[in-house]
């Protein structure tokens, strides 16, 4: 992704410390945030400076590098198990996270050389993240069709990976063949991924759009104004159930109300085979503050954090919810389209 001119990454590491495009400040300032230590990095992912499947997946990685590194020599695996733990804590409805720590923990902790191991297997981690997400645009591609007018929800962008993205990659590839496409842009509450990371990035690029409410999408289907919908996810279950941001559940009813197709688009590191079902899922909840508050710009150009709801009042904010199977067209993957069945799931991990 070209920003200002200039190639990046969302993440990488350099010598002991990870580097992210910081989520925190988009649309408003493009910054580079420089996580030292994997407790810094475990930050990160808390606080969601970097946010998004792959993105997670990758910096996940690197924070269980960077604990091998920090490990003192007398006290070496029970701190590396310790800093394990404390990563897969952060969010716990992802599943690349999980995968991310479990193949660096278990590559490097045999190996003769544990540090330069477990950055190699974190930086093979992150390329096979973007050039998974590449492959899932070049898929994807093929079926969207010239005149398409595609919504999104969420973030599943390049931001939301290492490059290129699940959900967005197919829509890259598709303006790039010179293809005549509209995207509409759920805003996505309650953090607004989707008015602040997606438009930035089609902006970015391009590519026509508009920011929809997050409750305009069924009016638009039944205008016949969406020809397809194209989103993301956090886990999916051997049966084909799917996790991905609040409100997906409500896009994948209408989709299947109206007859419009509805696709996953998820690299192999997001299905989980030892989650059965959707009903399996930790689903993470986060602070009611996200919900109660909004950031922008004020009138003087700077960021400002106000109350846009009825003081005194609570909020449930959960992060995630689960669409079952039957709501899904297809799971666009990086090794090519395929059903919500758990026999083509299991398909996948077998020829891979």
């Amino acid at each position: 992704m070209r920003v200002n001119g200039i190639n990046y990454r969302t993440i990488w590491m350099k010598d002991s410390s990870v580097f992210m495009i910081d989520q925190h400040l988009l649309p408003f300032e493009f910054k580079i945030y420089e996580a030292r230590t994997y407790k810094d990095s475990c930050n990160a992912i808390k606080s969601m400076r970097i946010r998004g499947a792959g993105a997670i997946g990758a910096i996940a990685g690197f924070a269980m590098a960077q604990s091998f590194m920090e490990a003192p020599k007398n006290n070496f695996r029970k701190f590396i198990e310790k800093a394990k733990l404390e990563i897969e804590s952060t969010r716990p409805t992802a599943r690349n996270l999980f995968y991310a720590t479990e193949r660096v923990f278990n590559y490097a902790i045999k190996s003769e050389n544990p540090i330069l191991s477990a950055i190699f297997e974190a930086q093979k981690i992150s390329d096979e993240d973007a050039d998974a997400s590449r492959k899932i645009g070049e898929f994807g591609n093929d079926l969207i069709k010239d005149g398409f007018k595609i919504e999104t929800h969420c973030n599943a962008g390049w931001l939301a990976f290492v490059d290129f993205g699940t959900a967005l990659s197919p829509i890259y590839f598709a303006h790039q063949s010179g293809k005549n496409i509209f995207i509409y842009v759920d805003e996505t509450r309650p953090r607004n991924q989707g008015a602040k990371l997606t438009a930035w990035e089609l902006q970015n690029e391009g590519i026509p759009h508009k920011i929809i409410p997050d409750n305009a999408g069924a009016y638009l289907m039944s205008q016949r104004k969406i020809d397809m919908m194209i989103v993301g996810a956090d886990r999916i279950a051997v049966n084909g159930d799917v996790a991905n941001k609040i409100g997906t559940l409500e896009k994948a009813i209408c989709s299947k109300e109206f007859d419009i197709p509805f696709y996953i688009a998820a690299p192999i590191s997001s299905f989980d085979l030892n989650c059965r079902s959707g009903k399996e899922i930790n689903i993470e909840v986060r602070n009611e503050n996200e919900v109660l508050y909004q950031t922008g710009l004020n009138e003087k150009g700077n960021l400002q954090k106000i109350l846009v709801c009825s003081p005194c009042s609570r909020a449930f904010n959960p992060a995630f919810d689960v669409t079952p199977a039957e709501y899904i067209t297809g799971f666009i993957t990086e090794k090519g389209i395929i059903k919500p069945e758990k026999n083509e799931i299991l398909k996948l991990f077998a020829c891979s």
